[in-house]
């Protein structure tokens, strides 16, 4: 075994939190800091440019390639869930949305007694680490290092669907992640100049100047060295070699929802039955460890498109290979956006206090692809819209599936296991198919195409929704913070019953955010620095 050079923190997953990390701690001239990713660069021109998401997924070249063991509740299927394996993890692959979530998301954080984490006392982290288009507000940063701005592509079809939604009686919201989020809104991106701004973009490549910055990637984390009760490294593989990093200070994991759990019990720390019957010998029984895993759940709503729309006379081969040159040379051009230019949160009970629906969007199927005129025909044009699931009932869990390091951890969502996530998601249904079914939708929307205007009564829509499932690659809270036995970490993202170890990402989340997850890991990291080296936490802030 090779020995490394010592280091202050090591920090396991250069992904959303990674990176932010990776860039804060740095920040300190006198602080050594090594960040392990399992992934390689992201330099790929399809990472780089926006409209290049669309060819990232079907790759699966940067990302995990997990499925989740069959799902007893929607036909014993293996759902994809992909999660990044690069440099910028899931904020290099994902579609650049935006989104905070709701206030009371993290009021109810605080209110299981961890003081620090109301939506008051995270919003100056949130503003910290953005570059709103917008400028500074009383909800928004504009001094941070990752750009925010609204969509710039306008395709007339999603100012349709937005007065659709407000003819059928949902608010317009100016920004659903400043004072509302019910509502129908543009769309909101983390795009610079054109081209993906990613935490990898936004905080790490800043910090790489930096001498006492370690970045190592095709570098697959084994286990964290744990002696008399403290993390003292990381054991990790690379070209074929274990090598040992040593963290005199703390060791910071960040490798999101299914790793983060896997390293911790491969280390020793979960559920010491589990442990055994996996033949790990345990260090530390938290039964948590890989517990409360949460995601959004969705289905979809299809409809064929009434005449071409703009992102097919895009896709023609000849125009499509012109703008994604424009747009890697010079950050102009449409290939510099994602065609699904509005969002929305609903509520399906107009007395909730909060929006349990979201409202994502597609302006093109799944075969929409490259064409020309006499070599290959145009695809049909329609779009898609997907209800998701916000704050889902269901819990699954992540396990072992052996004691090999490289052997995938095995992902059980669980998905619906409660009647009432399935009649909340058969709700928001039928509150888009109302939606799209509105005057303002007439000029778009031809026929229907999945599920079909024949599927009408409940019985119908819920088969509907378990034959088709889908997750929205939020997954959160496998090693929840919290006070009581199943916390993983304490309300300081320390692990219990081991010193120098945290895990900062979005398996802390004791309960899923109202949205895309991303914003909220960046913020969560954002704390996590000022925590680690002992900063005061800004003022809290009531807008």
């Amino acid at each position: 075994m090779t020995r490394e050079a010592e280091f202050d923190y090591v920090i396991v997953g250069a992904g959303s939190a990674g990176c932010v990390l990776a860039g804060r701690l740095t920040e300190d001239p006198d602080v050594r800091v090594l960040l392990i990713e399992a992934g390689g660069w992201d330099r790929h021109p399809f990472i780089r440019i926006p409209l290049g998401v669309g060819r990232i997924w079907p790759m699966r070249r940067f990302d995990w390639g997990y499925h989740t063991e069959p799902e007893p509740n929607v036909g014993n299927v293996r759902i994809e869930t992909a999660r990044g394996k690069v440099v910028g993890g899931s904020h290099s692959i994902n579609v650049m949305g935006y989104v905070r979530g709701n206030a009371l998301d993290y009021d109810g954080w605080a209110a299981t007694g961890l003081p620090g984490w109301s939506y008051a006392d995270v919003l100056p982290y949130f503003k910290r680490s953005e570059r709103w288009q917008g400028g500074d507000t009383a909800h928004r940063g504009g001094q941070g290092p990752m750009h925010v701005r609204e969509t710039l592509d306008r395709d007339p079809l999603y100012k349709g669907y937005i007065d659709a939604g407000v003819a059928a009686g949902h608010p317009y919201t100016e920004d659903y992640n400043g004072a509302q989020q019910h509502g129908f809104g543009w769309c909101q991106w983390t795009i610079r100049h054109g081209r993906r701004c990613s935490t990898a973009a936004a905080f790490l490549r800043p910090a790489l100047k930096r001498p006492n910055l370690t970045v190592t990637v095709n570098s697959h984390a084994l286990r964290v060295r744990i002696e008399g009760g403290r993390a003292t490294g990381v054991d990790y593989l690379k070209d074929g070699q274990t090598l040992t990093a040593r963290a005199d200070r703390e060791v910071l994991l960040a490798g999101g929802t299914i790793n983060s759990p896997q390293l911790l019990m491969l280390s020793g720390i979960g559920p010491a039955d589990h442990l055994r019957e996996s033949g790990v010998d345990p260090v530390a029984d938290l039964k948590g460890v890989g517990q409360n895993l949460q995601d959004h759940y969705s289905t979809v709503l299809t409809h064929a498109r009434r005449e071409p729309g703009p992102f097919l006379k895009l896709t023609r081969a000849d125009r499509l290979t012109a703008r994604i040159a424009q747009a890697y040379l010079f950050g102009t051009g449409p290939a510099t956006d994602v065609p699904s230019g509005f969002m929305a949160f609903v509520k399906t009970d107009p007395a909730l206090a909060a929006p349990d629906i979201q409202f994502l969007f597609r302006s093109a199927p799944p075969a929409a692809g490259p064409w020309f005129p006499g070599i290959k025909k145009a695809w049909a044009d329609g779009f898609a819209c997907r209800p998701i699931l916000l704050q889902p009932e269901s819990r699954g869990q992540i396990r072992l599936s052996s004691s090999d390091p490289l052997a995938p951890a095995r992902i059980h969502q669980n998905f619906l296991s409660t009647d009432k996530d399935l009649h909340t998601l058969r709700a928001g249904f039928r509150l888009l198919r109302d939606v799209a079914n509105q005057a303002p939708m007439d000029p778009f929307r031809a026929r229907e195409v999945a599920p079909g205007p024949d599927v009408k009564t409940d019985a119908e829509i819920d088969a509907y929704i378990r034959a088709t499932p889908a997750t929205a690659h939020h997954p959160a809270g496998t090693c929840k913070m919290g006070v009581d036995e199943d916390a993983v970490v304490d309300g300081e993202l320390k692990v219990r019953g081991i010193e120098g170890l945290r895990v900062a990402d979005a398996s802390v989340m004791p309960r899923i955010a109202r949205g895309n997850i991303n914003a909220a890991v960046i913020m969560i990291a954002e704390k996590a620095a000022d925590l680690i080296r002992g900063r005061a936490a800004p003022p809290p802030e009531h807008p």
